[in-house]
């Protein structure tokens, strides 16, 4: 009988998924070293190598059933391989476990059982890094549920490069998935002014008042022109304030409003953002194919 143990001893060595690993001490009656073999001449151990490689490239989604969404991350090492067929298929059941399954946290998202398979999400991601030859990694999700009474909209931009998740009061898909592709294009900071860091409007403050005062003003005219100037920052970063990106003479706001509704929360993913990338030339990325192959 293989013990849990020795299948936790012979992932943490190679890798490779909880499945493969007993798969591998059974086809060895349990020899940890001929498990590993049998391992790497499958290539599933490969997967382990791969751990300190940057993956900065792949998809983001967004879906809804009802009134439960999720927006979610997956990324790889190249956009050859975000562009996948398989790779696609990973993140759809990725999707539609998140969307079965009540979880917050990416430790509770990676122990749930892929809908219809025997693998975790976890093992399944591991396992497609062994076969596919890059990093594959579940980066991040977030999974809403909505009243009634809210509307969902859903928009993604580049094939997946950019995911924007909105909840509406009210409203309609329609009005819901325009506000969301406003979000993708934009990139607002906050939904409204209260929700600004307090840090970061300091900071403009100041930026704002040393700007005034290098152009020769008093220090009092400075304090006073200040709250003009961040007016308009405000109107940059704020979503209810930015103009309308299909329509530049109203605000969201005021978009929202006229169609009945207000806006609840927005998410918005971009793949790689906040991943420093490695700055590689093609030759080099070739040699380092060959040499890790």
């Amino acid at each position: 009988m293989i013990k849990a143990s020795d299948v936790k001893e012979l992932r943490e060595r190679t890798g490779a998924g909880m499945l493969d690993c007993k798969k591998a001490l059974e086809a060895t009656e349990g020899n940890m070293e001929k498990a590993i073999d049998w391992l790497r001449e499958k290539g599933i151990s490969k997967a382990a190598k791969k751990e300190s490689r940057i993956a900065a490239e792949g998809l983001t989604d967004g879906v809804a059933d009802e009134n439960i969404a999720v927006i979610s991350e997956v990324n790889c090492e190249t956009d050859f391989v975000a562009q996948n067929e398989d790779f696609k298929r990973l993140i759809t059941n990725i999707r539609k476990t998140l969307l079965n399954n009540d979880v917050t946290t990416m430790e509770e998202a990676n122990k749930l059982t892929i809908d219809e398979g025997t693998e975790t999400i976890e093992e399944a991601v591991v396992n497609f890094t062994a076969k596919i030859g890059e990093k594959i990694s579940f980066r991040r999700f977030e999974r809403v549920v909505k009243t009634d009474s809210q509307t969902f909209g859903i928009y993604s931009h580049m094939g997946g490069k950019i995911t924007a998740l909105v909840v509406l009061e009210g409203a309609n898909k329609d009005v819901a998935r325009d506000v969301a592709m406003h979000v993708a294009a934009m990139n607002p900071t906050a939904i409204r002014r209260d929700e600004v860091p307090a840090e970061l409007v300091e900071r403009e403050s100041h930026v704002i008042k040393e700007q005034v005062m290098q152009e020769g003003k008093p220090e009092e005219i400075a304090e006073k022109m200040v709250t003009g100037r961040l007016n308009k920052f405000y109107k940059e970063i704020c979503l209810e304030e930015q103009a309308f990106i299909k329509d530049s003479g109203m605000s969201v706001l005021d978009y929202v409003k006229q169609n009945g509704g207000s806006i609840v929360s927005v998410i918005r993913f971009a793949v790689g953002e906040g991943i420093e990338r490695k700055e590689e030339d093609f030759a080099s990325e070739v040699m380092s194919q060959i040499e890790n192959s």
